[in-house]
């Protein structure tokens, strides 16, 4: 059985434009179908700091929006795999640490 209709959604990630592979998808779909994309959140590279470990991360970061901010640090305590579920926490230990990186931060930035 063959259906009238049907859709698919692709999700990607890139680390840089997304011009080219926009343009070969619609390339590849040409008259077969049509093709919207609805949502971009841009590539952004984040600051570093000097000393402050750094990781690549499979998840995305609402950071793009908060574009009038300067330059953007994502840092904070907890992991990243419970984040933003029904079981997020953080400990207790994890909430101390935070308090003393982030006035290390903050008085490394203002120097």
């Amino acid at each position: 059985m063959i259906p009238d209709k049907a859709r698919a959604q692709l999700l990607y990630r890139l680390v840089g434009s997304s011009e080219l592979l926009k343009q070969d998808i619609v390339a590849a779909v040409g008259n077969l179908a049509k093709v919207e994309f609805v949502l971009e959140i841009p590539f952004v590279r984040l600051r570093t700091l000097d000393g402050l470990p750094t990781m690549v991360a499979a998840f995305t970061t609402d950071i793009p929006a908060l574009s009038n901010w300067g330059q953007p640090l994502l840092v904070g305590p907890g992991s990243i795999h419970v984040a933003h579920t029904n079981g997020e926490y953080v400990e207790k230990k994890q909430l101390q640490e935070a308090v003393d990186l982030y006035s290390s931060i903050a008085r490394r930035l203002t120097d």
